[in-house]
């Protein structure tokens, strides 16, 4: 029931003082009943969700490190016999990932590889031959952000790392595998390994595993600081320490478990007895008893098997909360009751001029375009529980336009005060066409079916497109127009289209678009940059906000010529030239796009410097290729680009230009030959 603003106003005196009795009693009776759960409750959720991410980001460094030194092997980027290579793999590895023990590399034959980290300022080299009983070691020390050898020497071992539960699970399996493991060629220490097999062009190769010593989790454990003297453990089935906080353990110092909590923590556990089973992943609560002093003990089973982490709160902890809460609410009954007519007054701004306020600042934001800011209050008024609504209603309307519309062109009409009008203005810009392969004959196998996948191709792209600061134009069938300079002025406007190319066509991928024949779909960009018109452009009837102009044309025709280069982004040559250094790219061709005369350099954009694998080797043949088919040396020409197709693999430019140069060879063209390629059709 709602009530009017005099009723309001009328009843807050009456109101606030039946409150401040009522109110009080209910408070201290619910925080004497809730306080001391809930305050355990908070600190054992605190420490689970930190040494839950603490496991998750040790779990996702040892599978990059894994993905990492497992590509390199399969690709035969590295040699897995290549000492010095895999020595240096190794190193960097655990220099990269803060909380990787080792990397080691096990071999059928029983030859065994390995790094192990020794604390934080120092690594050591491992290497087994066969099934010598020789162990050889090199031990390196940090310098700076280099290392520096500072002792070689061999041992003794009986190590043999075909005997290890990692190796021979893994061995057998295909998969990744999680286990734990003691032993180590240099001694016994609690571990979690992480190992695969590797096969090199079908032949086993070996076994790869990234360990981590457990003294690191008890590093890390050490380190909580949630509660004043709460404490958590990891421990086994029966008991056992896996990690407990100790700031000094490390793969050189052994896990000490002398902290004054560990002796609950292991009574809890075994106090649980049965009615606690790890395998159900639910976690038990028990209160301990020890040395006359209670403690509230909370077991949650964590992702290795058997493993629990062990959360310790001593009472005495929250209860002292309790009762300075009580001392509080007392004082607390004296002063309401003394200011119960300052508090209705305060009761009547909050229920009017507060939420009046609130809604005058969301019609500021209808006022600026912010229409994702603007909220529904409720209020007990009905007056303005009323005029909220209609407020939020009218901005959810408007927000539809944001579909049709830019946003950022919405604001620059409100800003500027005289509307929507014809004109326009040239600016230095860039525009990006965007085409899927094939959309033609798909449309017509598909019918209906196509307007799904043309949804999710759209909201890949556009979101995009959007995210690098780009404006969507328009949607041509299955083409998407955007561009980049305007309304708002953008220096980097070049680079930003370059990297929402490469966006799209990832976000592409990752989506996983077929055909009706099950094949991947793909799709063709074209980017140009350059002086355009751009402005509201129509008639008085309807506008249309966008770019004109041949840097546009040129750039819808770049995007169709991929289907002769056999490429999926082509850039001109305004482009290459504003985004420097900050994108790799290879040159193609000289080419005259379809219906404009004289030649453009053209680009196929590769990637972001320092984003996508070095492709310098086959970009530099190919580049070879064309200074000598532009010299007219056309057999040299051939080599080169066919030394490109052998380093890249398939590469329809390549082909193209080693068939264009046997022509030549052929049908030997006069003087007034030139090496620009002039396009027949669109494409």
């Amino acid at each position: 029931m709602r009530i009017g603003i005099r009723g309001a106003v009328s009843s807050l005196v009456l109101a606030s003082i039946i409150a401040s009795a009522v109110g009080v009693h209910l408070l201290w009776w619910r925080t004497a009943q809730q306080i001391s759960q809930t305050l355990a409750d908070t600190i054992n959720e605190q420490i689970v969700s930190a040494v839950g991410d603490e496991l998750q980001s040790i779990t996702t460094e040892a599978r990059s490190s894994m993905i990492a030194v497992r590509t390199l092997f399969v690709e035969k980027v590295l040699d897995p016999g290549d000492a010095r290579k895999r020595e240096f793999v190794f190193l960097s590895q655990l220099r990269a990932q803060p909380t990787i023990s080792w990397v080691a590399f096990g071999w059928p034959d029983g030859s065994f590889s390995a790094a192990h980290k020794l604390g934080d300022s120092a690594i050591e080299m491992l290497d087994i031959a066969g099934r010598e009983s020789k162990m050889a070691l090199d031990s390196y020390e940090f310098a700076g952000t280099d290392i520096k050898l500072v002792d070689s020497h061999s041992e003794e071992t009986k190590y043999s790392v075909t005997d290890q539960d990692w190796y021979d699970g893994a061995n057998r399996s295909s998969e990744e595998r999680w286990s734990t493991l003691k032993a180590h060629p240099n001694g016994e220490r609690p571990a979690a390994a992480l190992a695969m097999a590797i096969d090199i062009d079908g032949k086993r190769a070996g076994v790869l595993a990234i360990i981590i010593e457990l003294t690191r989790v008890s590093n890390f454990l050490s380190q909580l600081t949630v509660g004043k003297s709460a404490g958590a453990f990891i421990l086994d089935r029966d008991g056992t320490a896996i990690a407990s906080p100790d700031p000094d353990a490390d793969e050189l110092t052994a896990l000490k478990t002398n902290h004054p909590l560990f002796p609950v923590a292991v009574d809890a556990i075994r106090q649980a007895g049965s009615d606690y089973d790890t395998d159900k992943g639910q976690e038990f609560r028990t209160q301990v008893m020890r040395e006359g002093k209670a403690y509230e003990a909370v077991l949650t089973p964590i992702s290795f098997p058997g493993w629990s982490l062990v959360t310790v709160v001593p009472e005495s902890e929250f209860l002292g909360p309790v009762q300075t809460t009580i001392r509080k609410l007392l004082i607390g009954l004296a002063v309401v009751i003394v200011f119960a007519g300052a508090l209705s007054a305060w009761l009547a701004q909050r229920l009017i001029a507060r939420p009046l306020i609130k809604v005058v600042n969301e019609i500021r934001h209808v006022e600026r375009f912010d229409l994702e800011k603007v909220e529904r209050h409720s209020s007990q008024l009905t007056e303005i529980e009323n005029l909220s609504g209609a407020i939020a209603d009218m901005a959810l309307g408007l927000a539809a336009f944001r579909k049709y519309i830019p946003a950022d062109l919405v604001r620059l009409l409100i800003s500027d005060g005289n509307g929507a009008r014809l004109g326009g203005a040239v600016r230095p810009m860039s525009v990006m066409f965007v085409d899927l392969a094939g959309f033609t004959g798909l449309s017509e196998r598909l019918g209906e079916g196509i307007i799904p996948l043309l949804s999710r191709y759209f909201d890949a792209v556009s979101g995009e497109v959007q995210r690098h600061g780009g404006t969507i134009d328009k949607f041509i069938g299955d083409a998407v127009m955007a561009f980049w300079g305007a309304p708002q002025t953008n220096p980097d406007h070049a680079i930003d289209c370059c990297r929402a190319a490469l966006s799209c066509q990832r976000a592409v991928r990752e989506l996983g678009l077929v055909d009706d024949q099950g094949g991947g779909l793909k799709i063709r960009i074209g980017i140009n940059s350059g002086d355009m018109l751009v402005g509201n452009i129509g008639s008085e009837v309807r506008l249309n906000y966008t770019v004109i102009g041949d840097a546009v044309n040129v750039a819808s025709r770049l995007e169709g010529t991929n289907k002769l280069y056999g490429t999926q982004i082509i850039i001109g040559p305004e482009t290459r030239r504003l985004a420097g250094e900050r994108i790799v790219v290879r040159e193609l061709d000289r080419l005259a796009v379809y219906g404009r005369a004289g030649g453009l350099e053209i680009f196929e954009l590769l990637g972001m410097a320092g984003e996508c694998m070095d492709a310098s080797g086959w970009v530099e043949c190919y580049a070879a290729g064309l200074v000598s088919y532009r010299a007219r040396d056309f057999a040299a020409a051939i080599r080169h680009f066919e030394q490109a197709i052998s380093l890249r693999g398939e590469d329809r430019a390549s082909s193209m230009m080693i068939e264009r140069c046997r022509q030549a060879l052929d049908a030997p063209a006069g003087a007034e030959w030139d090496d620009v390629t002039v396009a027949q059709t669109k494409y």
